[in-house]
């Protein structure tokens, strides 16, 4: 792996970590979750054969502080964060971009608001549940994974949420019997990582509260302009994991793809098949691109 350049970039509200490989045309991914730009270290490297690979840690997670850390977030001013980095990496020209997860949204929002920035965007099951027609479902399940955050802390309600994704009628995990002899204590999560991957897990960790308790909610509450996105379908394509359909961020960009006339593209994998299968995932990718 070719160690990127780092770069630091003043934004409203935050301060951004970037993270630059090779030359050439610019793409921008920009990642879902928590993973910032290091959920993209198993790929970027390859894109980055003949273009600039642009990756980064959206603003208030791992090393992208923000300036008032209880600062509500928004779709747009990601959005307007992604638009900074292009315009200081590839002022001239349009870029390619890529995001997965809330990451998609973002490049949604980015090609509708922005499309001369834009030649062509990869989204990644963007849960974009207010294109669903049983949307008022969802927004309770995401008022209900609030109010368990608020009144039993984290971890359950990153269960309520974790249910939430399910396909509709899935079973939820069954736990199993208490044993006759309590089992040892849990290695902790960083045990036989090497420290680059324990560094990356530490934070994830670290940065779940600020993922499930912003970003969530502002994301998973945004409204695509789907009559803009529809003129502009030839840039976008779509897609979703090939072992998560059903489930609810797969759901959205294919329902979304069909109302656009958009294209759909299935990836190996599920929703963190860029994690599980980053060869097969980065080889489509860069097809999609295109040259």
């Amino acid at each position: 792996m070719t160690p990127p350049t780092i770069g630091r970039l003043r934004v409203d509200g935050a301060t951004l970590h970037y993270e630059v490989r090779g030359e050439g045309p610019l793409l921008l991914l920009i990642p879902g979750g928590t993973g910032g730009a290091a959920s993209f270290d198993d790929v970027a490297d390859d894109l980055a054969a003949d273009r600039t690979v642009v990756s980064y840690d959206p603003r208030g997670l791992s090393r992208s502080p923000l300036d008032d850390p209880e600062a509500p977030q928004h779709v747009a001013r990601h959005a307007d964060d992604a638009l900074r980095l292009l315009d200081l990496l590839s002022p001239e020209a349009p870029a390619r971009v890529a995001g997965c997860s809330s990451g998609g949204i973002v490049a949604l929002h980015l090609l509708a608001t922005r499309p001369e920035r834009v030649e062509r965007v990869v989204a990644h099951e963007p849960p974009v549940v207010e294109v669903l027609p049983d949307a008022a479902e969802h927004r309770a399940m995401l008022a209900r994974v609030q109010d368990t955050f608020r009144r039993e802390g984290l971890m359950p309600a990153a269960a309520v949420f974790a249910a939430g994704l399910r396909p509709s009628g899935a079973a939820p995990t069954v736990t199993p019997a208490t044993p006759a002899t309590p089992p040892a204590p849990p290695a902790p999560p960083t045990a036989g990582l090497t420290p680059r991957a324990a560094a990356r897990v530490e934070r994830t960790m670290a940065d779940m509260p600020y993922f499930l308790g912003r970003i969530v909610p502002g994301f998973m509450a945004y409204t695509p302009d789907v009559e803009r996105l529809a003129a502009l379908s030839d840039r976008l394509v779509l897609a979703g994991g090939a072992d998560s359909h059903g489930e609810l961020p797969h759901r959205c960009a294919a329902f979304l793809a069909e109302r656009l006339g958009a294209e759909f593209v299935r990836f190996p994998g599920g929703h963190t098949g860029l994690s599980t299968h980053p060869a097969e995932f980065g080889e489509l990718l860069r097809k999609l691109l295109g040259g």
